[in-house]
């Protein structure tokens, strides 16, 4: 190997490891021992995991009815004819609606906002899929919504921000009950916890 070709190996590994860091939770120890470890792994395992990053980003899109991520136009929630369609559980992220169908308690179906109002982080209601959502409230099949925003300054201004545009529906809209921590997120809170908050969710 020559020097240059040193050098360009260096700095792939370079670019690797500084790629690696921006994945969340992810420091820079971290990132150099998975970059470590890709370099001497088998060759046929790295380029599945290549390829099957490839194959997400390429192939994966929002679910036609609720927003989370699918392969499909339908999600397999929306498609499961064993769901309740008259609740509907709203979340901001797709890694929320993850947590509440870990606890089992719910099977109602989703709608998934993609973020929160945040004008600081110039995220307004344009930057999240409220326009989807009020498009399922005017089919007139939604008999109750359940506000499951996190209980952050955000989350809440956000909930209270969706509770004004359904009033004039007339649809029962509650809220999550504050068995989870103030500043927290669903993404952390177990099963039980968020069980007990879709059990004593309370009316807005």
């Amino acid at each position: 190997m020559t020097l240059s070709d040193s050098n360009q190996q260096l700095g792939i590994i370079a670019r690797l490891i500084e790629e690696l860091g921006k994945l969340p939770g992810i420091g820079p120890k971290s990132a150099e021992r998975l970059a470590h470890y890709i370099l001497t792994a088998d060759k046929k395992q790295v380029l599945s995991l290549a390829e099957c990053l490839r194959s997400v980003k390429e192939s994966i899109k929002q679910c036609k009815v609720c927003c989370n991520p699918t392969e499909n136009e339908l999600c397999l929630i929306c498609s499961d004819p064993r769901r309740d369609s008259s609740v509907v559980c709203i979340v901001e992220q797709p890694r929320d609606l993850s947590s509440i169908e870990r606890s089992g308690m719910f099977r109602g179906l989703y709608h998934v906002l993609h973020g929160k109002l945040a004008p600081l982080d110039n995220m307004g209601p344009d930057n999240l899929t409220i326009d989807q959502l009020m498009l399922r409230v005017e089919k007139g099949d939604i008999q109750e919504i359940i506000m499951a925003t996190n209980p952050t300054m955000e989350g809440d201004g956000t909930s209270l921000y969706l509770s004004s545009l359904l009033g004039p529906s007339g649809i029962k809209v509650t809220r999550l009950a504050r068995g989870i921590p103030s500043g927290s997120g669903l993404e952390f809170a177990n099963s039980q916890i968020l069980a007990d908050a879709l059990e004593g969710r309370r009316e807005l």
